[in-house]
């Protein structure tokens, strides 16, 4: 075999595991926003529940698109700024806003430990 077609084949499953990872992460944001309440993200000053949802959403639409152009041998590169973004969008959510409504969706008790109240 070809050195060639064996960095190709290595470089392809790469980029396809880096789609699968980013296709997890960008399913997971936007069924995280789907289940918390509307007045939670207002109460946090976390934009509207709409916005996150288009959001997410737009996220989750990019990352399927990107994943199958890469199993259709698409190649590298396909949607690559627009899977970027997509991430970022998905990563922003989960890093910043997930953890701020999960808060307000529990009462927002910042006497609380672990283990419960103090």
């Amino acid at each position: 075999m070809d050195g060639r077609i064996l960095i190709f084949y290595v470089e392809t499953g790469i980029y396809l595991v880096l789609a699968l990872v980013a296709l997890a992460l960008e399913v997971w944001a936007f069924f995280d926003c789907l289940r918390h309440k509307a007045n939670a993200f207002e109460a946090v000053s976390k934009r509207t529940k709409t916005f996150w949802l288009a959001l997410t959403g737009g996220a989750l639409a990019v990352g399927v698109l990107s994943l199958v152009s890469q199993l259709g041998g698409g190649g590298i590169g396909t949607l690559g700024l627009f899977g970027l973004a997509a991430v970022t969008a998905a990563s922003v959510y989960l890093a910043d806003v997930r953890p701020a409504v999960k808060d307000a969706g529990r009462g927002g008790n910042r006497s609380t430990g672990p283990y419960g109240p103090w």
